[in-house]
């Protein structure tokens, strides 16, 4: 299965950090952000990854390269900045990704979410989507989980932000720029969205007292 990391945002939440390095190139333990989402596939196995890119890409580019320092091999995706959004960033590298059920990650997001699991036992998925307690800035929660059935309604719990997709829900639409949510919920009115409740350690470093966190949580381990 191949592996698509969302890179492309300008992480305003994090500014003027990210005036100055793009937010998945942020600092945490010693390594880029992104860098703890490419270590964790290649030691589940995942070889190929694709990186959307827009804000700094360049940036982005140079630190990573073609992957080979992470045991992976890196494609990216140009985008221009603002222009496509998360779902239509996903549809834009569809030529890259191929026709299999490939994996989503959020570049800004923080955990221990077992790569190679889902991988293997979600490989033939429409749609199936990791979910996670409703941290403080999102006390809502966006789903609900009805056994292994991604449902909207209450209780919800709050989209990790990694999931599995078939590219069928990206492929063919008349808009070029529209937000993964829309995919999320055409998946779940069509009955069509698995999911799975992760409990383990999860953060989006989207915004300054999370990213303290995940330093934190890092340097005390």
């Amino acid at each position: 299965m191949k592996a698509m990391i969302l890179a492309a945002g300008r992480g305003e939440r994090l500014r003027p950090l990210t005036d100055r390095v793009p937010k998945p190139l942020i600092d945490v333990g010693g390594q880029p952000l992104i860098g703890h989402h490419l270590r964790a596939l290649a030691a589940a196995g995942l070889g190929e990854v694709v990186i959307n890119v827009a804000y700094r890409a360049a940036q982005i580019q140079h630190a990573l390269g073609d992957g080979r320092r992470y045991g992976l091999r890196i494609t990216y995706s140009l985008e221009q900045p603002g222009a496509l959004d998360t779902g239509g960033g996903i549809a834009n590298a569809l030529p890259l990704l191929g026709p299999a059920p490939f994996l989503v990650i959020s570049s800004d997001v923080f955990s221990d979410i077992d790569y190679g699991a889902l991988a293997s036992q979600r490989a033939g998925a429409e749609a199936h989507l990791v979910l996670v307690d409703n941290p403080a800035h999102h006390a809502r929660g966006d789903f609900g989980l009805r056994g292994e059935h991604v449902v909207d309604a209450a209780p919800r719990l709050t989209y990790a932000g990694v999931g599995v997709f078939a590219p069928h829900w990206f492929g063919r639409r008349s808009e070029t720029c529209f937000p993964l949510s829309t995919v999320l919920r055409e998946a779940i009115e069509a009955d069509r969205a698995g999911g799975e409740h992760h409990r383990g350690r999860w953060i989006d470093v989207g915004r300054p007292r999370a990213l303290a966190a995940a330093r934190q949580g890092l340097s005390a381990a």
